[in-house]
């Protein structure tokens, strides 16, 4: 009991186990980017990666959402190998389980901010995704900005979208690369807060890489990468 988060599920949600991942180059020594990563992930948590860029700290968001694969070692996500599925089986659970928060924000500059909420809900096949989508943009403060595309939003604007496009299948996971990367201060501080809003209306589970000090101290745990290991 002594180690166990209040109030939190004692069921890891995310595990990485011996996680590796090596470059091989020609002529050269491999490259070896994450080294023997051990992590399990509570569900309702919220854990900060931090480190020095390059340590690795995307490189392991990505092997934990499945979008790249390991030289070695397994990802169970909701008690689901990850790696035992092919790519179809990856991003099928990837869809059902995990939202994503971008430092680029990744906004579809085609689609309107409501057709880019939409988009994972209809992608899963959800009915009535126009009127979800609406609610959860109404929720971040866009309802006025429902039609707009990326490009007439500001920066704030778009990571709101974005917050809600993660929000809005109800994943078990958010994963968040520097969300706040690319916001001034007081925008940053905004999006954190409503980001942590969201997070404990819904009780999902957040991982987060970010350098901002401030931002990761709001998290129930702290992990320091360097040079490809946990460190701490």
């Amino acid at each position: 009991m002594g180690n166990e988060t209040p109030g939190k599920n004692v069921t890891p949600i995310l595990c990485a186990e011996k996680l590796r991942k090596v470059v091989l180059r020609r002529g050269e020594e491999p490259l070896v980017i994450l080294d023997q990563i051990d992590l399990a992930v509570l569900q309702g948590e919220a854990v900060a990666i931090v480190g020095a860029s390059g340590s690795g700290k995307s490189t392991l968001l990505g092997l934990l959402a499945g979008l790249d694969i390991p030289s070695e070692g397994a990802v169970l996500l909701d008690g689901t190998p990850l790696f035992a599925l092919d790519e179809d089986g990856r991003a099928a659970l990837r869809g059902r389980t995990i939202g994503f928060v971008f430092q680029n924000f990744q906004l579809l500059p085609t689609l309107s901010a409501l057709e880019n909420v939409m988009l994972p809900l209809e992608l899963n096949g959800v009915p009535a995704a126009a009127e979800r989508a609406r609610q959860w943009l109404e929720r971040v403060g866009l309802s006025h900005r429902l039609h707009h595309y990326p490009r007439t939003l500001s920066g704030g604007e778009q990571q709101r979208v974005a917050l809600a496009r993660a929000f809005v299948t109800s994943p078990k996971v958010i994963l968040a690369d520097e969300p706040t990367g690319n916001l001034d201060t007081a925008t940053g501080e905004a999006v954190i807060e409503l980001m942590f809003a969201l997070r404990e209306r819904e009780g999902t589970t957040l991982v987060l890489v970010t350098h901002d000090v401030s931002l990761a101290r709001r998290c129930d745990r702290i992990l320091k990468m360097h040079a490809g290991r946990l460190v701490q």
